[in-house]
C-alpha cells in the first residue's frame, strides 16, 4: 500500500489538473496524525546536523497546488493544515515566499478558500519561525477603489482567486502584513455565512486567525506590535493612529468560540506588559503613550470587554452599580455568561496581571471589578476559577502595603506566568 502511494507523489505535478486533483485526493487521506503512512510526506526529512531540512518534491508541489483550481486547492489547503503539526516541515512552511502568498490570499476579499488558509496560518504560528516571519512581513498592494477593500494584493492570484477586471493601475507598493490581517480579520466578523456567497463583502469569516493573533502575542515583539500606535488604515500613514489591540477587544463576546478565545489570549499575553496597563484601562477619550514609545493613541478601554464574558443577569445596589463601567450596567435578565471554563479563567487571569501594578488596582477597584466577580463567584462551578477569583479579590479589597505591595504583586504576576494552560486551545494544532 504505502508503495502504491508513493507511486501517486509525481503526478502531482502532473500537466492534467484532473490527474493532479486524483492522486491528491487519494494521498490527503494520509495527512491526519492516525494515518499509517503519514511517513511517505516526511520522507527524506531529517533534523539532524546544522542544516534546515531540505524541501522534498511532495511538499514543494502540495504548496503549489493551493494555487490551483479550487477542488485541488481545497485538499492541498487541508493536507499542509494537517501536516502542519511537525517541525521538520516548519522552515519549509514559513518560507517568506508562501508565507506571503497565504497571507495576500486571506486579505483578498474574493479568496474561496480564505477559512483554510488562515487555519495553516494559526497553525504554523505555532512556531517561533513562522511568527517571527509574519512580524516582519511586508507584501505588494495596488491601491483598488473597486475592491471592497479598497487595494489587490498582488501575490494573491491564483485559481480560487482570479485577478480583477479591469486589473488595477498604478504601481505597487510593499506594506505591513498583519495591520491588513487585522483589518481583514475584523471585515470577516461582518461575514453571514447563510448568505449568497456572491453578495458577501468577504468570501471567509476568518475566525482563526484569533489563533495566529494569540501565538503572536505570546513574543514580545508579538505584543510590542499590538501595543505600538499605528495608522488606522495602513494605506493612509498621515490620518489617526491607535493601538492595533483596540481592534479586537470587540470579540470577547463574539459568537464564535474560536474568534473569542483567541482575542481573549492575545488581551491576555498583552496584559503581560506592565507598562501598558494604563493606556490598556483608559478610556478613548485619553490618549497615552506606552514606554519606551512617546508616540500617543487612544486607550483602549479593555475592562469593559473583560468583565462582560463574566458577568450574569444580577442587579447591584445603584451605589454599586454607578461604579461599574457604562457598559455593565443594567443588563438585561437574559445575560449569559461565558460558558467555556477556560475562556471564564483567561479573563479573571488578566485581571489578575492588570493588579500587578499599583495603578491598575487602583483603577480596578474604583470601576466595579470586586461587584462583577463577586457575583461570578457565586455562580462559578469550576474550583480552579473560583480559586483565581479569590486571589482576585484578596489583591482587590487587601490593604497596600507601600513598602512590600509592588514585590508581592510582581510574585503574583510571575505565578500566573507559570500557570498558563500548555494545551491551551488557541495554540493546539488544528486538522480538518
Amino acid at each position: 500500500m504505502e508503495t502504491q502511494l508513493r507511486e501517486l507523489s509525481p503526478f502531482l505535478h502532473d500537466r492534467n489538473p484532473q490527474v493532479r486533483q486524483i492522486a491528491l485526493s487519494n494521498l490527503l487521506g494520509q495527512t491526519s496524525k492516525e494515518s499509517p503512512h503519514r511517513n511517505i510526506f516526511f520522507a527524506g526529512l531529517t533534523t539532524s546536523g546544522l542544516q534546515k531540512p531540505q524541501e522534498t518534491d511532495v511538499i514543494r508541489d502540495l504548496k503549489l497546488l493551493c494555487r490551483d483550481q479550487t477542488a485541488t486547492a481545497h485538499d492541498a489547503f487541508r493536507a499542509l493544515v494537517n501536516l502542519s503539526d511537525s517541525p521538520l516541515l516548519v522552515s519549509s512552511l514559513s518560507e517568506p515566499p508562501f508565507l506571503s502568498f497565504i497571507v495576500s490570499y486571506i486579505i483578498n476579499p474574493e479568496a474561496v478558500l480564505a477559512d483554510l488558509a488562515s487555519m495553516l496560518l494559526s497553525n504554523l504560528t505555532a512556531s517561533s519561525a513562522a511568527c517571527s516571519v509574519l512580524l516582519s512581513l511586508n507584501i505588494p498592494v495596488i491601491s483598488d477603489p473597486t475592491s471592497a477593500v479598497q487595494l489587490y494584493p498582488t501575490q494573491s492570484r491564483c485559481g480560487t482567486c482570479v485577478a480583477p477586471i479591469p486589473y488595477p493601475s498604478g504601481d505597487s507598493r510593499d506594506v505591513p502584513a498583519l495591520p491588513l490581517l487585522l483589518d481583514a480579520f475584523v471585515q470577516g466578523a461582518q461575514v453571514d455565512p447563510s448568505a449568497d456567497p456572491a453578495t458577501r463583502k468577504r468570501k471567509g469569516e476568518l475566525h482563526f486567525l484569533s489563533s495566529v493573533f494569540a501565538n503572536l502575542s505570546v513574543t514580545p515583539t508579538g505584543r510590542t506590535f499590538f501595543l505600538t500606535p499605528r495608522p488606522v488604515n495602513v494605506l493612509r500613514p498621515n490620518e489617526d493612529l491607535e493601538y492595533p489591540l483596540a481592534k479586537l477587544v470587540m470579540f470577547t463576546e463574539h459568537k464564535d468560540t474560536i474568534r473569542r478565545g483567541g482575542v481573549t489570549s492575545t488581551l491576555k499575553n498583552c496584559a503581560f506588559n506592565s507598562s501598558a496597563h494604563k493606556a490598556l484601562l483608559s478610556p478613548e477619550s485619553t490618549k497615552l503613550f506606552i514606554p519606551p514609545s512617546t508616540i500617543e493613541a487612544p486607550g483602549v478601554d479593555i475592562l469593559s470587554y473583560l468583565l462582560l464574558p463574566l458577568a450574569g443577569p444580577e442587579e447591584f445596589d445603584l451605589e454599586d452599580q454607578e461604579r461599574l463601567p457604562p457598559a455593565l450596567q443594567f443588563l438585561p435578565p437574559d445575560k449569559k455568561r461565558e460558558p467555556d471554563y477556560v475562556l471564564r479563567l483567561t479573563h479573571v487571569e488578566t485581571l489578575l496581571l492588570l493588579c500587578t501594578t499599583r495603578w491598575g488596582r487602583d483603577f480596578l477597584r474604583e470601576n466595579g471589578v470586586y461587584e462583577i466577580v463577586r457575583a461570578t463567584h457565586e455562580n462559578e462551578t469550576d474550583d480552579k476559577i473560583s480559586e483565581h477569583i479569590e486571589r482576585l479579590v484578596n489583591f482587590l479589597k487587601g490593604d497596600e502595603a507601600p513598602e512590600d505591595g509592588e514585590t508581592h504583586a510582581q510574585e503574583m504576576s510571575g505565578e500566573i506566568s507559570k500557570s498558563i494552560d500548555d494545551d491551551d486551545e488557541d495554540s493546539r494544532i488544528e486538522e480538518v
